[in-house]
């Protein structure tokens, strides 16, 4: 089977469950749903860390974030790390990049190897393993120290180009709105309501999206594309006529419980404690945003309508392998929280459709899969479905392509991982006693999840099957005492995996094993006959003469 192109498109802090297909009351995304009638929805998919930079360093190596070590946002990806880009391009196939990557380049490293960002290995290194068509990771705030994007905005650009006169138009026209003559910021959730000062065709998602048309337009196959969204995440402001689409009667009842207060772990405690935490604990924050939230997501798939047109009537939908998932999702009030950063499946747990156009998947069009799968699989998938073996002493994740041929692994994993490093958090330092240690770790398998805490804590536990919804903490039960040891279990069995060899498969072991190179360095002979003759042939025979 020749190889298929690959479109991969991700959102940011688009939630699992604020999709039309998968079960929301009032947001309707009948574009994302036909895809997902197209092919397979994974209903338990969780990313490697529940913040925007570890999680996509993760997608895009196929590794763990303490395998990578860029654990947080800002957190440069080490120099040499291979990525999706490097594996691709080794077996023939394009990577390009169409929007975010929220990724930091080893600065230090590339000066140390003498590498110039220039170059074309430097350019790569700097992006993440891929080639750039456009880059843009949004979020170019404002501060007391002014604005200064030195150029690396190509939509600030765009809309300069467009008419948008201000210096940083990403703000004063994409992100916020006018009141009475005077700017209505999307930093203020109470203008969340308000549509954005920017005609709609304009606004960041549309802006995308022809930038990606134009670039399928002129590809060569075989390629594989990442087109990663900057939208629906935060500011929660859309443009009309999005912003009153929804109102706080579409809003779903917050999933938190006066329980979760009551002696929380110090960990969630501290998160509560957050201004976002405590900004979504109020009614009239969740009445404003969440609408606007709602509004950023039909857009994106009123949007994902329009790609999908261009795909059908190019020819491409039949040849290209197409992917829609999410970096991480948003707590948006439940649990009392705001944003992300902790293991609830409204943070960890992430939409994932993948459409394969072969005949090979005919049989699971339409259908959902829960088996337990982690982000870091979409690199393996993608390397199997560019023709190539996935090299698994590099990559940790799994091919999902059997699932898509309806051939389930018998072997497929038990339990899931995600990691967070909280250290940058001004609250780590009254919980730990170094920044080291402010970390956490979530082990989820089909009914429980636990969540370890470094620095002494007691872990917290929940059962998925019971409790659902994850209000009560069973952590300190000495009845789930076997259910915790478990799950350490599992936690210590990933802790010992092999990942730091990523210089020799197994494969190439066992060949070192198994094979002689013919330079007979051998050792614990006693006479030579232990082994073949032809390994000591240059070790017996007549003993040179002395050169006189």
């Amino acid at each position: 089977m020749s190889a298929k192109n690959i479109l991969f498109i991700m959102f940011d802090q688009l939630r699992w469950d604020y999709l039309g297909c998968a079960g929301h009351p009032h947001l309707e995304t009948p574009n994302i749903d036909r895809l997902a009638n197209m092919g397979v929805r994974f209903t338990r998919t969780y990313v490697q860390s529940p913040i925007c930079g570890a999680s996509r360093m993760s997608t895009y190596t196929g590794r763990y974030t303490s395998s990578h070590g860029a654990q947080w946002n800002g957190h440069p990806l080490r120099v040499g790390e291979l990525t999706l880009g490097d594996h691709l391009r080794k077996i023939g196939m394009d990577c390009w990049i169409i929007g975010k990557t929220h990724m930091r380049a080893d600065a230090e490293g590339m000066r140390r190897l003498g590498l110039d960002p220039d170059s074309t290995i430097g350019a790569r290194q700097s992006q993440c393993g891929f080639d750039v068509w456009v880059r843009d990771d949004g979020l170019w705030a404002e501060g007391p120290d002014g604005f200064n994007d030195d150029g690396r905005s190509p939509y600030n650009e765009y809309l300069k180009s467009k008419g948008y006169d201000a210096p940083n138009p990403w703000h004063d026209h994409a992100n916020a709105a006018v009141e009475d003559g005077n700017l209505a910021s999307g930093w203020f959730m109470a203008n969340a309501d308000k549509p954005a000062n920017i005609d709609e065709p304009d606004s960041e998602t549309p802006w995308l999206t022809s930038r990606a048309i134009e670039f399928i337009e002129q590809a060569q196959s075989p390629w594989c594309a990442h087109l990663s969204y900057i939208k629906p995440h935060w500011p929660y402001i859309v443009p009309t006529p999005y912003n009153d689409m929804y109102g706080p009667q579409h809003v779903p009842p917050p999933a938190r419980h006066p329980d979760e207060r009551e002696n929380p772990h110090p960990v969630y405690a501290a998160f509560m404690e957050t201004l976002i935490g405590r900004g979504f604990s109020r009614d009239e924050v969740r009445d404003k945003a969440i609408p606007a939230y709602m509004g950023l997501i039909r857009q994106c798939d009123d949007q994902m309508g329009r790609l999908f047109d261009f795909l059908e009537k190019s020819g491409r939908m039949d040849d290209t392998l197409i992917v829609v998932t999410s970096d991480h999702g948003d707590y948006l009030g439940d649990h009392w929280l705001g944003e992300k950063d902790l293991f609830h499946d409204c943070s960890v747990k992430v939409p994932l459709i993948i459409y394969d156009p072969s005949a090979d998947a005919d049989a699971t069009r339409g259908t959902t899969c829960d088996a337990l799968v982690e982000q870091i699989d979409l690199t393996a998938t993608f390397i199997d479905y560019a023709g190539g073996d996935v090299p698994d002493h590099i990559v940790e994740g799994r091919s999902l392509r059997p699932f898509l041929e309806g051939q389930a692994p018998s072997d497929w994993r038990d339990f899931v991982i995600s990691e967070y490093d909280y250290s940058a958090r001004p609250f780590a330092a009254d919980l730990v006693t170094r920044p080291r240690d402010a970390r956490l770790f979530m082990v989820a398998d089909e009914r429980w999840k636990m969540i370890h805490a470094e620095g002494g804590y007691r872990p917290m536990l929940f059962d998925m099957s019971t409790d659902p919804d994850e209000f009560l903490d069973l952590g300190d039960s000495a009845e789930h005492a076997d259910i915790i040891a478990k799950m350490y279990d599992y936690l210590a069995q990933w802790g010992r995996r092999m990942s730091q060899r990523v210089t020799r498969s197994d494969a190439d072991i066992a060949a070192m094993v198994t094979q002689s190179d013919g330079r007979g360095i051998l050792l614990g002979l006693y006479d030579g006959s232990e082994v073949d003759a032809e390994l000591t042939v240059k070790y017996r025979g007549a003993a040179p003469t002395k050169r006189r």
